[in-house]
């Protein structure tokens, strides 16, 4: 055990040795043989994206292999890891593949449901029976004209109609052609007064295809400023590019890449336990757990409820995005870095009341600012080491470089 004393150690990887296998951690591997920058061709997407890690996209995640080096090092089978920013739950999903129980907790209602569905244990003959079943009465009901021998009766086709029209509100008028939303909101009924057993798997479908069927441009569908209407030059496509006027498509596509990304993950799937809370983790009273791999949101930089605003909308889920830690709303003033720290050492203070001595805190974060040595200090956990990760990839039309670092903590 380090004492505070002892010089930090930091670790920046050389660039010319080859990067990290994760399978081959071991809790003897020395920190200092890790190289955590991964170029593509070293960890294309698809293994970045591997099963129900892109059932649907989040902006600011972090990739699954960081999280399995930690996993492997610092925690044994049957162990409990906690993610108290849990977002797209990217800690609970590998915790599990490798046998880890893993509690998390987060402010979005909607963050909390994606955990949920990537998680849960599913009987993939009947996730696949369902599936299918609500997307073919989708098409039934929204083109009742184009399917020989599947015409809805009127009373119902107005039934549908008429519930679509009720719940309609201004965002979703505003950021989907008439076509798009029609589709949606009938899925949406489907599934609300359907006997189906997973609903909420159906919901991540329908906020997949929600994302994709917005009138956005192509290459900006992360925070898109204002509804396209108009035909524009696409960045993305290098062409003149329309925005889409259909969602059918979008739950068509997702609808199949869901079935094999959850059968995927199935065959990979452990019995270890996976508990994931709504709330503020501020305030939330937590179990007894082993230690803590995180990505706390990054100070006055991501608005999260509104990445998935057309969730919220179409799914009606709990809005608590005034109560959000370092929104992008607030800012990067003093005062609000102020606020963002004294909110981050609440939370890991509340993590380490229920950790043992020598338990493992480790904090994966873009600290330009150099936030996290204070709040290391604020808290008066030993600092064992500073991993510096080369981060050469950005999604979108975001480019550019960067230094991520992993901070590893113990209790004393």
């Amino acid at each position: 055990m380090l004492t505070n004393e002892e010089k930090v150690l930091t670790i920046y990887a050389d660039s010319r040795s080859s990067p990290t296998s994760p399978s081959e951690i071991t809790p003897e591997t020395p920190l200092e043989n890790l190289n955590l920058n991964w170029r593509e061709k070293d960890l294309p997407e698809s293994e970045r994206t591997k099963h129900v890690h892109r059932l649907h996209p989040y902006l600011g995640k972090f990739i699954p292999q960081l999280v399995e080096i930690f996993l492997r090092k610092y925690f044994k089978q049957s162990e409990t890891v906690l993610d108290p920013f849990v977002g797209s739950g990217t800690t609970l999903v590998q915790a599990n593949e490798l046998g880890v129980n893993s509690i998390g907790y987060d402010i979005s209602a909607f963050n909390v449901m994606l955990c949920q569905v990537k998680t849960a244990k599913y009987d993939v003959k009947q996730m696949r029976i369902e599936v299918l079943d609500i997307l073919k009465k989708a098409k039934v009901s929204t083109h009742p004209y184009k399917i020989q021998g599947h015409l809805f009766e009127s009373d119902r086709m107005e039934e549908l109609e008429n519930a679509s029209k009720e719940t309609i509100d201004q965002y979703l008028n505003e950021w989907f052609a008439p076509q798009a939303l029609e589709e949606l909101l009938t899925y949406r009924y489907l599934i609300e007064n359907g006997s189906y057993k997973y609903k909420d798997l159906m919901r991540i479908i329908l906020s997949r295809s929600a994302r994709s069927a917005r009138l956005t441009t192509h290459f900006d569908l992360d925070f898109p400023k204002r509804p396209q209407r108009e035909p524009y030059w696409c960045h993305k496509h290098s062409r003149t590019c329309s925005p889409t006027q259909e969602a059918y498509k979008f739950l068509y596509r997702y609808s199949y890449d869901t079935i094999k990304r959850i059968s995927d993950f199935a065959n990979l799937r452990t019995n270890a336990s996976v508990r994931v809370y709504h709330g503020d983790s501020r305030k939330m009273s937590m179990p007894a757990v082993d230690g803590v791999i995180t990505s706390p949101p990054y100070v006055g930089l991501i608005d999260y409820h509104d990445q998935h605003a057309y969730s919220y909308r179409l799914l009606d889920l709990q809005e608590n995005a005034k109560h959000e830690i370092g929104s992008a709303s607030k800012g990067r003033n003093p005062r609000a870095v102020s606020q963002y720290k004294q909110d981050i050492v609440t939370v890991l203070s509340q993590a380490l009341d229920v950790m043992p001595s020598g338990g493992p805190i480790i904090v994966v974060a873009h600290d330009r600012t150099e936030l996290y040595p204070e709040i290391a200090q604020s808290l008066g956990v030993q600092t064992e080491a500073t991993v510096k990760r080369h981060v050469n990839r950005r999604t979108g039309r975001r480019a550019g470089n960067f230094y991520e670092s992993v901070f590893i903590w113990r209790k004393p």
